[in-house]
């Protein structure tokens, strides 16, 4: 299997160790050209105004969009990629892949100051809850018809994951924890690509 983390910027290195752990070589995404037989791709977390302006220069928005609406790339965006999948983004204009149909708030809690950690039940993992790091997190407003809710936050039910299709997003960093099963699940979408 071949997945990629898109490499600009962000966790990289933290999604690399996750998938070597499951035994899946992660190839690093940095220009189009590294997209080739990817059958699914990590948009880590980062700064997302950032990450979207370097794929623009580096030409991947086109390209990742492309292979994500033809339905041959699955694709997991972390905290920055949660926003940089979604449709729409409050108060903020970027470079969006504009895929996923959910509109997300930026830094839902605040600052890096008011980071935060939580067990969060998330219906596509068996098991305990799953140790959610938040670190300037957004959270989902709203998501459209095709959108399952995976996971909310048990003290106030902001939503914190979801899925469309191959597309999965999660507002929190599951690269920094040691817990790899949503790291297995994108895996289980990966295999639906390539079926």
């Amino acid at each position: 299997m071949n997945v990629g983390v898109l490499a600009l910027q962000g966790d990289v290195r933290e999604h690399v160790a996750a998938l070597r752990e499951l035994g899946v070589d992660a190839k690093l995404v940095k220009l189009p050209k590294d997209l080739k037989d990817v059958q699914g791709l990590i948009i880590p977390g980062g700064e997302s105004t950032t990450i979207g302006k370097l794929m623009v220069i580096f030409d991947l928005l086109e390209p990742i969009r492309h292979r994500i609406q033809a339905g041959t790339m699955a694709a997991w965006g972390t905290c920055a990629g949660m926003i940089l999948l979604s449709k729409n983004v409050n108060d903020h204009d970027q470079p969006l892949l504009n895929v996923m149909d959910s509109r997300i708030q930026r830094n839902s809690f605040g600052s890096q100051i008011d980071s935060f950690e939580a067990d969060i039940p998330i219906q596509c993992i068996d098991g305990e809850p799953f140790p959610a790091v938040f670190i300037r997190a957004p959270t989902v407003e709203s998501v459209g018809p095709h959108v399952e809710v995976l996971a909310r936050l048990p003290a106030d039910g902001r939503i914190v994951a979801i899925q469309q299709d191959t597309m999965f997003a999660t507002a929190f960093h599951p690269e920094i924890v040691s817990d790899r099963r949503l790291h297995q699940h994108f895996l289980t979408l990966c295999n639906e690509v390539s079926a």
